[in-house]
């Protein structure tokens, strides 16, 4: 099995640290970078960390993590409540998908409440800030079959 995780961010997610700080929290992307190779690292696993504010390229990175990574840690930012896209993209993969949300979805807005990515995704962590991505590489490295 190989020996990267992919850690996939969506929309807006480049602005974190200054987009609504009382939500998401001061970390950056780039400080949620850091800390998950540190942990990636820790379970001597790559990282591959992107993000992108389109769909369809969330959609192709999926695609591509299927046989090359060993999971997936994705944030489909706002994408989570409208992309059957997303659903289908992931329902179609071989690896497993831990969903993680920066804030707690179901404490927010209606509209929110409701995710397409959850059903196919082996976990979801929300509410945890930052450190959600931390537990979700940490749940993907615990997956792995032992060496």
């Amino acid at each position: 099995m190989p020996a990267t995780l992919y850690v996939l961010n969506g929309p807006n997610l480049n602005l974190l640290g200054q987009r609504q700080p009382e939500i998401y929290g001061r970390a950056t992307l780039a400080d949620i970078e850091t800390a998950c190779r540190e942990q990636a690292a820790a379970f001597a696993l790559d990282l591959d960390f992107r993000q992108t504010n389109q769909e369809g390229t969330l959609i192709d990175w999926l695609h591509e993590a299927d046989g090359a990574a060993a999971g997936v840690v994705l944030n489909p930012g706002a994408y989570t409540h409208t992309s059957i896209a997303l659903f289908d993209a992931i329902r179609a993969l071989s690896v497993p998908v831990v969903e993680v949300h920066l804030s707690n979805i179901y404490a927010r807005e209606a509209f929110r409440h409701h995710s397409y990515v959850s059903p196919v995704a082996l976990g979801v962590i929300c509410g945890f800030g930052a450190q959600g991505y931390v537990l979700a590489v940490t749940a993907l490295a615990q997956q792995r079959p032992a060496s």
